[in-house]
C-alpha cells in the first residue's frame, strides 16, 4: 500500500489539506541526453530525485542534500540550475497517517557529464526519451 498519494489540479477528489504548506525541491538529471529517475519507496512509482525542505534549507540546499542522500552524488550548489517553482494550489500530498499538504516544489537541472554510479539507491535508473529504461 502506497505511504502518499498525490493530486495535481483542481480534482474533487483531493482532500483539504490538514497542514501548512510544505516546500520541496527536486532535479531533472540528465546524463548524455537520458534522465534519471528513481522509484519513490513511499508511493511506488519513478520520480524525479528529491524531498521536502528543511527549515533552515533553501531549495538549492535542500537539493544538494537530497542527491547526496539518495544517489550518494556530491554535487556543487552552482551546477543546479533553478528551472520553475509549482506553486500551483492543486499540488496535494494525502499521507496514510492521515496528514495533507500543499506542495509548492522549486525544480533544478543538473547535468552529469559521467553516468554516475548508482549502487546507492538500488531503485534508481537512466531513461532513455520514449521510456527506455537503461540499467
Amino acid at each position: 500500500m502506497a505511504i502518499v498519494t498525490f493530486y495535481n489540479g483542481a480534482t474533487k477528489d483531493a482532500p483539504k489539506t490538514t497542514m501548512p504548506a510544505h516546500l520541496g525541491a527536486n532535479a531533472i538529471i540528465t546524463c548524455k541526453n537520458r534522465l534519471l529517475l528513481e522509484k519513490r519507496s513511499d508511493s511506488d512509482v519513478w520520480g524525479l530525485v528529491g524531498g521536502g525542505c528543511k527549515k533552515w534549507e533553501t531549495g538549492r540546499q535542500a537539493i544538494v542534500r537530497e542527491v547526496y542522500e539518495e544517489l550518494g552524488l556530491r554535487i556543487a550548489p552552482e551546477r543546479f540550475r533553478k528551472l520553475a517553482v509549482y506553486d500551483n494550489p492543486g499540488r496535494i500530498a494525502a499521507f496514510r497517517d492521515g496528514s495533507v499538504w500543499r506542495m509548492v516544489i522549486v525544480v533544478y537541472a543538473l547535468e552529469l557529464e559521467e553516468e554516475p554510479e548508482m549502487q546507492r539507491i538500488q531503485g534508481s535508473s537512466l531513461f532513455q526519451p520514449g521510456g527506455n529504461r537503461e540499467y
